[in-house]
């Protein structure tokens, strides 16, 4: 088996209910991406926890120092885990991710987080770019309703036209389903 990482992407504060940018079904995402956490701390197989930082002040919403920038707590990085503190989408961009990664032998890539249509979006794409085999495990995301041109799409949408998007990038299937692929 390829050497494989688990690579929480923005599960913060501001994301859960009573946060600055609460999500729709970020609860179950991070229940989901909890059950990934626990099968891989369990291998002793790494985890990687990305944190976004608004490089502005006042900042809409991960502001620096703030409660809402931290990584909720139901998926705290514990010690000898990797965070990767970010200031773009993609976690790879300027960001020592890769050299992460690469240091640690890693080939595949199992991805879960926030916001579907943002952060996972551009970091597994970048991932797929940069070599990694990806698998993104689809109920351990969350986003938002988007509106455009007077249109607004549901949250539900969002996520689904970006998953199946993703699937050009990654394998993408439910967090169950990637929990039987890892054996």
């Amino acid at each position: 088996m390829p050497e494989t990482a688990l690579l929480i992407v923005d599960m913060q504060r501001d994301y859960f209910p009573g946060g600055r940018m609460a999500l729709e079904g970020t609860d179950a995402a991070a229940t989901q991406a909890a059950k990934l956490v626990a099968h891989f701390r369990a291998q002793g197989w790494p985890v990687l926890h990305v944190q976004h930082i608004m490089a502005r002040s006042p900042a809409p919403f991960f502001e620096a120092g703030t409660e809402g920038a931290e990584i909720h707590p139901s998926l705290a990085p514990q010690d000898g885990e990797t965070l990767i503190v970010k200031a773009f989408p993609n976690s790879f961009r300027e960001t020592g991710l890769k050299a992460a990664l690469d240091a640690l032998g890693i080939e595949r890539l199992v991805i879960a987080g926030a916001m579907s249509h943002m952060c996972i979006d551009a970091t597994t794409r970048a991932a797929g770019d940069l070599g990694y085999t990806c698998l993104v495990a689809d109920d351990a995301c969350a986003t938002r309703a988007l509106s455009h041109g007077g249109v607004t799409v549901p949250a539900a949408q969002v996520h689904a036209t970006m998953m199946a998007g993703l699937t050009s990038y990654a394998t993408v299937e439910p967090t169950d389903a990637v929990l039987d692929r890892l054996g």
